[in-house]
């Protein structure tokens, strides 16, 4: 007999929170919200609202609020967002001391608890804490991947939408490299529905929307005073959803490299096949000789955070 998928979410805040709404509101499966005993209760109350939500939308997950890792055993996928979000004047790299023991603690009980997992990394520094996590477990490259691509990549197509007149439905873009301020958002491959971006935007133009892209998410934290939280959900669900029903999508991801791109141990966005074998294929682009020169000081900027997490002491 067929059973839901369990996909749990570690961290009740606000992105755990729309994580849960949109798992359940797709049907992907039932949802566990975990977070820490000191915030069970918030966890319990976040759960219990928006199963009560579901009498009114009619879906049938089961939405559980806890903080006992044993509820969250089985999980077919984890999703993690535990640590501290960014705040005005911070940058993801501000978060290394912090979110650092957090990802060791998440990682050595996801390892006891639900080794088989396909796990997806929100916390920032995303790709030093995505390669902590692994690090830490030794799960397969194939069943672990850092969401930061997908996200960055949907601001660069509002961006372009906006600047040409057009529909975001039709802006094919891809952001690759560290989810930091030297992501490269690759011109050389955006269109719009098959059409070079060039022909509807000037260069200059392009230049601002690619700077706009690489500081999207300090946009949102200077606004609001805090990170992103829709977006960023709508990212993870996307990319959990392609595993679990075997999408095969082409999705821009923080995935373990070994050779491609000419780079070796690290994590960093780069375009990958998802589908029910979680990372099942890196596919190198060609890129300009530009976009080559930004990826390779993207992964600098990458390699000096994963050397900083390296030297501390767990």
């Amino acid at each position: 007999m067929a059973k839901r998928k369990k996909i749990s979410l570690i961290g009740a805040g606000n992105i755990g929170g729309e994580l849960a709404r949109l798992v359940a509101n797709t049907q992907l499966g039932d949802v566990v919200l975990f977070d820490i005993p000191a915030k069970e209760n918030f966890a319990k109350g976040k759960a219990l609202d928006l199963e009560q939500n579901s009498s009114v939308l009619g879906y049938d997950a089961k939405i559980t609020g806890t903080s006992k890792w044993e509820d969250v055993a089985g999980s077919d996928v984890l999703i993690i967002t535990a640590g501290i979000p960014r705040k005005p004047g911070q940058s993801r790299d501000d978060l290394v001391a912090t979110n650092l023991p957090i990802i060791r603690d998440v990682a050595n009980n996801a390892k006891k608890h639900c080794p088989d997992a396909f796990v997806i990394v929100i916390s920032n520094p995303l790709d030093a804490m995505v390669y902590e996590y692994m690090k830490v477990t030794g799960c397969s490259k194939k069943k672990i991947a850092g969401m930061a691509g997908v996200l960055d990549s949907a601001r660069f197509q509002l961006f372009i939408a906006r600047e040409a007149n057009v529909s975001i439905k039709d802006v094919r873009a891809m952001v690759l490299g560290g989810h930091g301020d030297d992501m490269v958002p690759v011109l050389s491959m955006c269109t719009i529905n098959g059409v070079p971006v060039t022909q509807f935007i000037a260069k200059d133009k392009l230049n601002a929307i690619v700077e706009r892209t690489r500081k999207g998410g300090g946009e949102i934290v200077n606004l609001m005073g805090t990170s992103a939280y829709y977006a960023p959900a709508t990212s993870a669900v996307a990319m959990a959803e392609a595993y679990l029903l075997d999408q095969k999508r082409l999705l821009p991801v923080a995935s373990y490299l070994e050779g491609e791109f000419g780079y070796k141990d690290l994590f960093m966005g780069v375009p990958a096949i998802v589908g029910g074998e979680g990372i099942e294929k890196i596919v190198e682009i060609p890129l300009t000789d530009e976009e080559k020169g930004m990826l390779a000081k993207s992964a600098a900027s990458v390699q000096g955070i994963v050397d900083v997490v390296k030297k501390t002491p767990a």
